[in-house]
């Protein structure tokens, strides 16, 4: 794998490495011309560490020795970045509509990174060159001056973007090839609530501007959304009688038998409140302050004042039996106000305790026992004393109830930070460094010498996902996606893949079954975060999803190894369903397609508004046609139905967006977005972007949407 310092024209690469324990056979495939190709096949890993192997098994990759790796780097860095600049000018030269094909888009960042660094080097000798003669002359300010430009050019050449770029990644299963045993009352069944108008399109997030400000999310759409998740995850109408069949769900299964919740049973509702540490906060009233954390992505405080509401007004849950917050960090007061003005008797958790907070009491025994035995966790991440255990504060482990209410985010240590990653934050050291050594990347994914990616390997998130005081706690996980973000410590970003647009990610995830909701919101991160976002690819790093797999299925565990969170001799069972959606468009799983018992994504699209605010007769139904000709070159035809309702033919009028994405779902061009009347309508598509840009071959896909409902159908352009 070529591994690129920075993104775009700032890529610079650092070495070329195999990823260690991750081994890959090649085999051939039959490409779309019907040609025979070599494809890559992803084998799940040897295990690690060395403790955890059975006494026949040899531990396998690493990277070679430092100056063997620098050396070759250098050298490949060199090649590939003369012929890529070379390849780039003979093609795009002398027809530009070629920049947008893959091979160019491929070429374009070692071309960029490879001439910056031919300019930052000359730059450095030159200024050098007229340093020394400024210093012959006597001209102390002007060598000063020159000697300053050197080191400057000289840093520009060693250091960037510290984010690095993976090539998008394959993954260990295959669309739609679920594992493990679902959960829920709807067994695997994640319902996914979007509605762009929940948050404000024009936010900055600067200063003053917020994502978290009331003015950016509207508190009305965010209560429905909520209302909207919880009653289809568990087939009721009302929240009541939804939050009942939930509660009976997880006491049946937990040995209580069919009862609800009992009054006076204790309720913990889990945050992600990353960016509050010291120093982000005004000590005497814990405003937030004006620093480089400020608007980072994490746990909406919309979302939970909405949980809050229905817990509290709608299941009759008495105020003090509930408490909220993130036990290592601190409660802004924007956050503390917007709750605790409507509860004033919820135990609000914080770090210090403070103006009405609450601090978390340490539970007197470890409470749980990382499974590694001390062999991959280390007080300093990959280094220092073995790390075996942790307390825990008692409003975990005397609650009856988690739940639990991350944000959806790519991670540069995890790939991604969801379901699991969130009880990082869940012991009392005041510092998650410990457990950092059970990731992919245990020193983020600058540091290549001390990554784990592959398959295969002890996945600490997998022991906080089964542990009976975490993921096994929680009646609800529920994933606050209103304001997606690129890493944890990085403010929300807007997502260029469907159905999102350059927008907002303004959607909300729940289910009862962790693997699943996982599962879902790990091939939404994976198809925002690739390798041509500047943003970083942290999803892309093989076994991004090692830990959802192990939790589904202890087949993919370390060869003899066993995940048991609470050392009583008891394994952790199937936490679940992991499967991965059918393509990033239609983002179906077997259950949507009949195929399978696996994941139920069930989306609830509250976009279905008239465009352009007209006023019209939505269609009862329509059709879209297989173009016509596929595969086709440069032209194909497209043709839909829409039928009006019954008396009102030819004469009604829908709204209609008909649009083409490519295979990682990102929007080429949209053909048709009006009212259009009922009947037959054909539309041709020349092949081009919406820049007028001929698009290169592959497989694409188009999606008409009108008020109701939308379809979708795949064609291939084969030049």
């Amino acid at each position: 794998m070529l591994f690129m310092k920075g993104a775009g024209r700032n890529a610079r690469p650092l070495f070329l490495f195999a990823p260690i324990g991750c081994k890959r056979r090649q085999k051939l495939k039959k490409g779309s011309d019907g040609a025979m190709q070599e494809d890559e096949e992803v084998v799940k890993s040897e295990a690690e560490p060395e403790s955890m192997k059975g006494p026949d098994e040899k531990r396998e990759g690493g990277l070679a020795g430092t100056s063997q790796s620098v050396l070759w780097a250098r050298l490949a860095f060199a090649v590939l970045g003369i012929a890529s600049t070379l390849w780039f000018l003979i093609r795009v030269i002398p027809k530009p509509s070629r920049a947008s094909y893959p091979c160019m888009r491929a070429a374009a960042p070692m071309m960029s990174s490879f001439i910056l660094y031919l300019l930052a080097v000359t730059g450095t000798l030159l200024a050098f060159k007229r340093a020394k003669r400024s210093l012959g002359n006597a001209s102390y300010a002007a060598a000063t001056f020159f000697i300053l430009l050197a080191l400057s050019t000289a840093f520009l050449s060693l250091t960037g973007d510290e984010r690095p770029v993976f090539a998008d990644s394959k993954l260990m299963l295959g669309p739609n090839q679920p594992v493990g045993v679902p959960k829920g009352v709807f067994p695997g069944r994640v319902v996914w609530v979007w509605d762009p108008q929940s948050t404000n399109e024009n936010c900055t997030n600067t200063f003053g501007d917020g994502w978290f400000m009331e003015k950016n999310t509207n508190m009305s759409i965010v209560n429905s959304m909520v209302t909207e998740a919880v009653t289809r995850l568990a087939g009721k109408t009302t929240i009541g009688d939804s939050w009942d069949v939930l509660f009976k769900y997880f006491n049946q299964n937990h040995g209580k038998g069919n009862v609800g919740y009992v009054d006076g049973e204790k309720i913990f509702v889990r945050t992600n409140q990353v960016s509050a540490s010291t120093g982000t906060y005004d000590a005497n009233t814990f405003e937030i302050k004006n620093q480089s954390r400020y608007g980072m992505a994490e746990t909406s405080p919309h979302v939970v004042l909405a949980i809050l509401r229905q817990l509290v007004n709608e299941c009759g849950v008495r105020q003090e039996n509930i408490s909220v917050g993130d036990p290592m960090k601190h409660m802004y007061k924007h956050v503390f106000d917007l709750w605790h003005n409507e509860f004033p008797n919820v135990v609000y958790v914080d770090s210090e305790g403070k103006l009405g907070r609450t601090k978390p009491i340490s539970s007197a025994q470890p409470v749980i026992y990382y499974s590694d035995k001390g062999t991959v966790l280390k007080s300093n991440g990959s280094t220092g004393a073995p790390i075996t255990s942790d307390y825990y504060p008692t409003v975990i482990t005397e609650a009856n109830y988690l739940i639990t209410i991350p944000a959806l985010k790519a991670h540069a240590r995890g790939g991604v930070t969801l379901c699991g990653k969130i009880h990082f934050g869940s012991n009392l050291r005041g510092s998650a460094t410990h457990l950092h050594g059970g990731l992919i990347a245990p020193e983020k994914v600058t540091n290549t010498a001390t990554m784990r990616p592959g398959y295969g390997l002890y996945r600490v998130q997998v022991d906080l996902m089964g542990h009976k005081d975490l993921g096994g706690k929680t009646v609800l996980f529920l994933v606050d996606g209103l304001w997606g973000g690129s890493e944890a410590n990085d403010p929300p970003r807007k997502f260029r893949t469907s159905p999102f647009n350059n927008d907002w990610t303004s959607s909300v995830f729940a289910s009862q079954d962790q693997a699943a909701i996982e599962s879902v919101c790990f091939d939404f991160l994976k198809t925002e975060y690739t390798s041509d976002n500047v943003w970083g690819s942290y999803p892309q790093v093989p076994g991004a999803d090692d830990h959802i797999l192990q939790a589904a299925d202890s087949t993919y565990w370390p060869a003899g190894f066993r995940y048991d969170p609470e050392d009583d001799g008891t394994p952790v069972g199937s936490l679940g369903v992991c499967e991965h959606w059918n393509n990033p468009l239609e983002k179906q799983y077997t259950r949507n397609l009949g195929t399978g018992s696996g994941i139920e994504l069930v989306l609830i699209n509250k976009t279905v508004t008239a465009m352009h605010g007209e006023d019209v007769t939505p269609a009862r139904s329509f059709a879209l046609l297989q173009n016509y000709p596929n595969p086709f070159n440069p032209t194909t035809a497209i043709s839909y139905q829409l039928l009006a309702p019954s008396g009102a033919e030819g004469s009604s009028v829908s709204p209609v967006k008909l649009t083409v994405y490519d295979n990682l779902g990102k929007e080429v061009v949209t053909l048709v977005n009006g009212t259009v009347a009922a009947g037959t309508h054909v539309v041709s598509w020349n092949g081009q972007d919406a820049r007028g840009i001929q698009v290169p071959s592959g497989v694409y896909y188009y999606r008409l949407v009108t008020p109701t409902t939308s379809l979708s159908n795949r064609m291939i352009l084969q030049k």
